[in-house]
């Protein structure tokens, strides 16, 4: 115990608070020609305060009787904000037909992933991450290792990033290479939560006025501020994030105005319709009164 694993799975669950299902699968992933995935329980197995998180041999049901996988593992749930990480004691366990999965029923409490500003849920997203090392196999192993969405998380500039992240922040590197040379924090998880964060943040920047609640601006001046006194210098994310803000007001503002200038117009529209009335009434007495008299009115 206590040695390196020979591989490390981030698992990204979308829209964590809302899923409906009683369980959920990661996308397989292979170590040492064998295949495996992460089974999660949204609201508990058996336990509904907990979250319920195993490690399973994909498609065991199809493996040739007598098969059994010996491997050492870790579990972690990610707190993206800090360094509070929650992990279960590594464990080495033997997966066979009796068994196919190991892990937690009682993993982590619920309550405590959808506490507000918890870390554990980002933009509704909950970072699950395995690490693992096969250490003896019985029977035939795998195939060829399979195209995932699960992947190894890449260093950038000392972040380790899944590969969707990297691309943005290798270019945001480029533009301001200073932009983490005061950032302090050293550990992993909480370099990657702050980098995280940082994206999300630029996502949010990059939405229109009209998208974004005043809550949600809120939200990215306090995230900015917090990341600012970590050590990042964003004066370009600020800029930009007071021309957002601006925008926003300028556009409830000029919405106002519209508002009021549509109302006197209907106002006008209305008063034009009524003269309009009055005009045709008018001009039918004046043509009235100028017609001719006939012989029959005179006599």
């Amino acid at each position: 115990m206590g040695k390196h694993f020979n591989k490390k799975i981030t698992w990204v669950i979308k829209n964590f608070s809302s899923l409906q299902s009683k369980e959920i699968y990661s996308d397989h992933f292979v170590v040492n020609g064998c295949k495996w995935c992460l089974s999660a329980y949204p609201k508990g197995n058996k336990v509904d305060t907990h979250l319920s998180l195993f490690l399973e041999v994909a498609n065991h049901g199809s493996l040739p009787s007598g098969w059994r996988r010996h491997a050492r593992y870790l579990l972690t749930i990610l707190n993206q904000c800090s360094e509070k990480n929650f992990q279960m004691k590594e464990a080495q366990q033997w997966f066979d037909e009796k068994c196919s999965n190991w892990g937690r029923r009682s993993m982590f409490p619920l309550d405590k992933i959808h506490a507000k500003d918890s870390g554990f849920l980002i933009n509704g997203e909950l970072k699950i991450v395995v690490e693992i090392e096969v250490l003896e196999v019985i029977g035939k192993v795998d195939v060829t290792e399979e195209t995932s969405i699960i992947m190894e998380t890449i260093d950038i500039n000392g972040f380790q990033l899944l590969p969707s992240q990297a691309k943005y922040v290798s270019r945001m590197f480029e533009r301001h290479s200073e932009i983490a040379s005061g950032f302090r924090p050293n550990n992993p998880s909480l370099r990657t939560g702050y980098m995280s964060l940082l994206l999300c943040l630029i996502e949010s920047v990059c939405q229109s006025p009209q998208e974004l609640s005043k809550d949600d601006l809120y939200d990215a001046h306090a995230a900015l501020e917090s990341m600012t006194s970590a050590g990042f210098k964003l004066d370009w994310l600020e800029k930009k994030l007071y021309e957002v803000s601006k925008n926003k007001e300028n556009k409830e503002a000029s919405e106002i105005q519209l508002q009021e200038m549509e109302k006197k117009l209907e106002d006008m529209k209305q008063k034009c319709s009524a003269m309009e009335a009055l005009v045709e009434k008018k001009k039918a007495k004046v043509s009235a009164e100028n017609a001719p008299l006939s012989f029959d009115d005179v006599v």
